[in-house]
């Protein structure tokens, strides 16, 4: 007879796997009797990371890296035993379009406030009012705030439009593929906040705050492996020998039983599990438990979806004109593109000797028609970008168009109680679990945490 805990994780992206491999650790580690059954309802693990290995390249559809000071995700990499394999960005002079024109981002500029004033003063990205403008930060009180405001509101108070459109928004909007002023402060970057209620002077509190200046050249704050990020879905896969991964499998309901949760399965058999932990975006999950009335985000505006674009070049047709590694591209800007990398510096073991890989990205949030074009489509409009900024005419010898469909939740204001909200109501539910994007962070640290938080919850009402 088997005696052991059913414990069932939905959804196989990172978050899931995260919470598969260390669960398994947990069990082993302490003799635990658990049965853990991953579902995914595609064919493939790894949700938006993916690793494309072709034409001697390493390239990225979804996230390039991760960031190391949220060491979760550094730590599972070493967990799963890939520590040879990171690999640390190649730092370089990262640029702002203006005017069609690339603009570098002023020296000692952290997140986009300045932390040194001289070249701020100098760069020709803003007019002389901008920069007055933004100098009052120097000297205006701290903001009375009654609750959560957008990431647009807050920093137009502090530095003034022009610098919030020309600097910060593209910096900060790219991570979630959203407008600054739809943007909740609380739930992405509650930091400023904290630096203004601190220091009352945004530009105050970063020089306070930078990093100490380090001797040559400054280390990179990316990290990512040798073969790719699916690299890590790959190995946490072979870590997992006792758990039933079930790909291609989709759940079409969750239901309530005496002893835990029946999960109805499309075209199989039921699966009977003492604990579920629900890693798919919100508007999957509720639908997997329509006998819950869950709250609805706070605003109307939908996942965004996105693409990314990738070309290959011989090295001699991507004659760069400039040092660095990229620039990224306000809303003002008449271009399809919203950032571009230029691979081949940024990671430059991702690319054989003599060519170069540029991958560039459309879609945002209220401007993502493009991602619903023909791949012929997009790949012509991103090439005539290239050719107006990076004088780059040539035919690439690759290219690749990934669609990241409604990829990018929104995290508008209000989301920090709302999900707060669906957490609670979570509590009727004993034994089922939420973690994922749609709730505490998109980036691949903020999933893992979620997924390790999932792991603690759950053995926790397991083992009560």
């Amino acid at each position: 007879m088997d005696n052991r805990k059913r414990i069932a994780i939905i959804g196989g992206g990172i978050t899931g796997l995260t919470a598969a491999f260390y669960l398994q650790k947990e069990a082993e580690k302490h003799h635990l009797p658990l049965s853990i059954h991953v579902i995914e309802s595609t064919s493939r693990l790894g949700g938006k990371i993916e690793t494309i290995r072709s034409h001697g390249m390493v390239m990225e559809t979804g996230p390039d890296s991760f960031l190391e000071r949220k060491g979760s995700a550094k730590q599972l990499a070493i967990d799963v035993g890939l520590k040879e394999d990171l690999v640390r960005n190649r730092t370089g002079q990262a640029y702002i379009l203006h005017d069609l024109k690339l603009h570098p981002i002023p020296e000692g500029s952290m997140m986009g406030i300045p932390t040194r004033l001289s070249p701020f003063a100098l760069t020709k990205l803003f007019s002389p009012g901008g920069k007055i403008r933004a100098a009052g930060d120097l000297f205006l009180p701290r903001g009375n705030r009654g609750g959560d405001l957008s990431v647009g509101a807050f920093f137009r108070r502090r530095l003034g439009n022009e610098v919030v459109d020309r600097l910060i928004e593209p910096l900060l909007s790219g991570i979630y593929a959203g407008s600054l002023d739809h943007l909740s402060l609380e739930a992405t970057f509650p930091q400023f906040a904290e630096m203004e209620a601190k220091h009352r002077s945004l530009i105050m509190g970063m020089r306070r705050n930078r990093p100490t200046a380090t001797v040559g050249r400054t280390k990179g704050q990316f990290l990512t492996l040798k073969h790719g990020l699916q690299s890590l879905v790959e190995a946490i896969e072979k870590k997992l020998p006792g758990a039933a991964i079930h790909k291609n499998t989709r759940v079409q309901e969750i239901n309530r039983t005496k002893d835990g949760y029946r999960l109805h399965i499309e075209g199989k058999e039921d699966l009977e599990v003492e604990s579920v932990i629900v890693t798919t975006p919100f508007q999957q999950m509720r639908h997997l438990l329509p006998q819950i009335t869950w709250p609805l985000p706070p605003d109307e505006l939908p996942a965004t979806s996105v693409a990314t674009v990738l070309l290959a070049y011989d090295e001699e047709d991507v004659q760069l004109q400039v040092d660095g590694t990229g620039f990224v591209v306000p809303r003002s800007e008449d271009t399809t593109i919203t950032a571009c990398t230029w691979t081949h510096r940024k990671w430059p073991h991702t690319v054989p000797a003599g060519k170069g890989l540029i991958r560039c990205y459309v879609g945002r949030s209220k401007d993502e028609a493009i991602v619903e074009e023909t791949d012929e489509n997009i790949i012509a409009k991103v090439r005539e970008d290239l050719k107006r900024i990076l004088a780059i005419d040539a035919k690439p010898t690759f290219t690749l168009v990934t669609r990241w469909p409604f990829g990018m939740p929104q995290y508008t204001v209000g989301h920090a109680d709302w999900e707060q909200e669906v957490q609670k109501k979570a509590t009727h539910l004993p034994g089922l679990f939420l973690a994922g994007a749609s709730y505490r962070g998109v980036g691949i640290p903020d999933c893992i945490d979620q997924g390790k938080k999932a792991v603690d919850d759950s053995l926790h009402f397991l083992l009560q």
